[in-house]
C-alpha cells in the first residue's frame, strides 16, 4: 500500500517545473508586448516639400479706372440765367478760353449805378478840397473861426472816405459783371454737363466738369485682405480693357488712411507713367499689384522668393501664424512661426519663417502635435494643393 502511494506521489516534481516553464514563458511575452508599445509606429501626415518661387512677389490683381489727377467744377461766381453755352461733352479747352455766358442786363445796370455814385463821390470830394484850401487860407489870416476850419476839415475827411468807398464798389460791379462770362481757369477736357442754357443757376452751381490736361491716375478700392501689401510709392502694372496686348506701369500716388463706410474698401490713386494719347479718361484696367519685397536683414526669404501653400497648412502659435514642419534629422514635427505676406480665397503666400525644401503637413493641422514622430506621405490628388 505505501509503494503504490509513493508510486503515485512521484510525479509532483515534474509538474512543478512544467509550471515554473509555463510561467517563464508568459512573463517572456508580457515582455516583449510591453517593448513593443513602448516603440509604435510612426504617424502618417500628408505633407510635401515647398519650393520658392524664384522671388516673385504675390501679385493681387484689382480692378479699376483711367481718371483725371485733377478734375474740378466750372461755375459761376454769381447767380443768373445762362444765355450762351459754348462747349459740349468731351470738348478739349484751353486755359482762358471763354465756356459760357449768363444774361448781364442786371449787372452792368448795377455797374453803370456804381459808376455814377463814383462820380458823385467824386465831384463832393473836389468841392470838399477846394473849400478846405479857401478856410486854410483864411484861418491863416485869422479871417474865420477855428470851429469854422474844423467843421470843413472835417466835411473833407468825409468826402474822401465816400470817394473811397464809391471806387470800392464800382470795383465789385465791375468785377461781376466780368463773373457774368465763365472761363477755363485750366487746360483739360470737358467731362460732364450739369446745366442748359436757359437755366437759372446760383453761384457756385456747376455748370461743366473740367479734368485737368497732364498727369493721368488709375483709381481702384483696395479690400482690406490686399492692404498689408501696398504702399505710397509701390510700382504696379496696368492693362487696359480697350488697349489689348498693352502694358503700362503705375505707382501709388495715395492710399486712403480709412474704409469706405459702405463698401469698407480703402481708395487708392495710382499715377500712370506716360500714359500716351489713346489713353482716355474713363477706361477700365486692371491692375497687378506686387507685395513689396522682404530684406534679408530682417530673416525673410528674399533670396528664394515667396511660398505659396493651402489654406488648409495653417495653424496659429497663439496668436501668430504658424505651420507644422517635419524635421528632415528624426521626422518630428516642430511648430514654425511664419509671416504671411497676403491671404487668398484658398492659399496662404508665405513670405518669412521656412526654407527652400522643407516638408510642410497640409492636412489634419489640429490633430497633430509638437515633438509628435511622424512619416510625411504625399497627398492623393497633388493638384488639389497646386499654387
Amino acid at each position: 500500500m505505501r509503494e503504490q502511494s509513493h508510486r503515485l506521489a512521484r510525479p509532483r516534481p515534474v509538474r512543478r517545473a512544467a509550471f515554473a516553464l509555463a510561467l517563464a514563458g508568459v512573463v517572456a511575452l508580457n515582455a516583449c508586448s510591453k517593448k513593443e508599445a513602448g516603440a509604435p509606429e510612426p504617424r502618417p501626415v500628408v505633407a510635401v516639400a515647398v519650393h520658392a518661387d524664384g522671388n516673385t512677389a504675390p501679385v493681387t490683381s484689382l480692378p479699376g479706372e483711367v481718371q483725371a489727377r485733377y478734375s474740378t467744377p466750372l461755375s459761376f461766381r454769381v447767380g443768373g440765367k445762362i444765355v450762351e453755352r459754348r462747349v459740349r461733352l468731351g470738348d478739349v479747352v484751353r486755359n482762358g478760353q471763354i465756356v459760357a455766358r449768363l444774361d448781364p442786363a442786371d449787372a452792368q445796370k448795377n455797374a453803370a449805378s456804381a459808376q455814377a455814385q463814383l462820380a458823385a463821390a467824386e465831384h463832393s470830394y473836389k468841392y470838399a478840397k477846394q473849400q478846405l484850401d479857401r478856410d486854410q487860407a483864411q484861418a491863416k489870416e485869422n479871417l474865420i473861426a477855428p470851429a469854422q476850419l474844423e467843421q470843413t476839415t472835417n466835411a473833407y475827411a468825409s468826402a474822401d472816405a465816400q470817394r473811397d468807398q464809391a471806387a470800392q464798389q464800382a470795383a465789385l460791379s465791375k468785377d461781376q459783371l466780368q463773373y457774368t462770362t465763365l472761363v477755363a481757369d485750366h487746360a483739360g477736357v470737358i467731362t460732364a454737363e450739369q446745366a442748359d442754357t436757359g437755366q437759372n443757376v446760383s453761384a457756385g452751381q456747376a455748370v461743366y466738369n473740367l479734368a485737368w490736361s497732364g498727369e493721368v491716375d488709375v483709381v481702384c478700392d483696395v479690400p482690406e485682405s490686399a492692404l498689408a501689401g501696398l504702399a505710397v510709392g509701390q510700382t504696379a502694372n496696368v492693362t487696359l480693357g480697350a488697349l489689348p496686348g498693352r502694358k503700362f506701369t503705375a505707382r501709388v500716388r495715395e492710399l486712403s488712411p480709412a474704409a469706405d463706410p459702405q463698401s469698407r474698401t480703402y481708395r487708392a490713386k495710382l499715377t500712370l507713367d506716360n500714359p500716351g494719347p489713346d489713353v482716355r479718361l474713363g477706361m477700365t484696367a486692371d491692375i497687378a499689384l506686387s507685395a513689396p519685397a522682404p530684406s534679408s536683414a530682417s530673416g525673410a526669404q528674399g533670396e528664394h522668393g515667396f511660398i505659396v501653400l493651402p489654406a488648409t497648412a495653417l495653424f496659429h502659435d497663439g496668436t501668430q501664424p504658424a505651420v507644422w514642419v517635419v524635421r528632415a534629422a528624426d521626422s518630428m514635427l516642430e511648430l514654425r512661426r511664419v509671416t504671411v505676406a497676403r491671404y487668398n480665397e484658398r492659399t496662404i503666400v508665405i513670405s518669412q519663417g521656412l526654407k527652400d525644401g522643407e516638408h510642410v503637413v497640409l492636412q489634419g493641422v489640429h490633430t497633430v502635435s509638437a515633438g509628435e514622430k511622424v512619416r510625411a506621405i504625399a497627398p492623393l490628388h497633388p493638384e488639389d494643393f497646386a499654387s
